[in-house]
């Protein structure tokens, strides 16, 4: 293991997308390790990760699971293969280039030099800053955060953020119960468990910029299980004792 750091993207059809983004994660200034989770994408996204793992030896990794299992089981996934491999700091990125990777630094630095347990690459900290999207995402996405801080107290402006990273005895708490979100709901519930446990937690201000490649995994049904689930998980907390 070169890196106490652990990148995880999850794919599905990203052929046109990966490569570009592991030789980007690969150039960055502080040497992450990137592991790729692959949802047996038909377009052969695993066949180019394989073919630069020559080229990222004992950097690179790839985790191939059959069929299209949903987001959350992807970092599930992902974070209890880099536990079991000791990493330190494990940060979640999309694929398609809509976050940033040079903002992957920030986010590890905030947590290993400023003592943060949990830093959120927010779209929402300073205003809106999202770009390609159009307005009727921009608000869907926005009143979301304003509906998961109104429902659960959790003060995150970007509570449906994608781009964080976590330290490892947050994970170790989280994953010691079964992550019930498999969509983008995943994102608010472990946040939310990670706010419930007394985690210390940054949003740290990024641009958020829509893919020009591939198409999204948005999807009705991902909205309907953040709507209602962010309700059942609240009811739920009123039960659990968190220690």
């Amino acid at each position: 293991m070169s890196s106490k750091a652990l990148v995880i993207t999850p794919t599905y059809n990203e052929k046109e997308n990966i490569a570009n983004m592991i030789h980007a994660i690969m150039g960055l200034e502080e040497p992450f390790d990137l592991l790729v989770v692959d949802d047996g994408s038909p377009d052969g996204t695993a066949h180019i990760v394989k073919e630069l793992q020559n080229q990222y030896l004992e950097r690179l990794f790839l985790l191939e699971r059959e069929g299209k299992l949903g987001l959350g089981t992807a970092y599930v996934a992902g974070f209890q293969w880099g536990l079991e491999k000791n990493y330190e700091y494990f940060l979640e990125i999309d694929a398609d280039f809509s976050h940033n990777p040079q903002d992957l630094v920030r986010l590890l630095r905030t947590c290993r030099d400023e003592g943060y347990d949990v830093s959120v690459g927010s779209r929402y900290i300073t205003g809106v800053n999202v770009v390609n999207w159009p307005m009727s995402r921009v608000l869907l996405s926005y009143f979301a955060s304003v509906y998961v801080r109104f429902i659960t107290g959790m003060q995150l402006r970007d509570a449906t953020a994608g781009f964080v990273c976590y330290r490892d005895t947050v994970l170790k708490k989280i994953l010691q119960e079964p992550i019930k979100f498999i969509g983008y709901a995943f994102q608010i519930e472990m946040k939310f468990k990670a706010w419930k446990y007394g985690f210390k937690i940054k949003e740290i201000p990024i641009i958020f910029t829509d893919r020009t490649a591939g198409s999204s995994k948005m999807s009705k049904g991902i909205i309907k299980e953040a709507i209602l689930g962010v309700i059942r998980m609240k009811i739920a907390s009123w039960f659990k004792k968190w220690k």
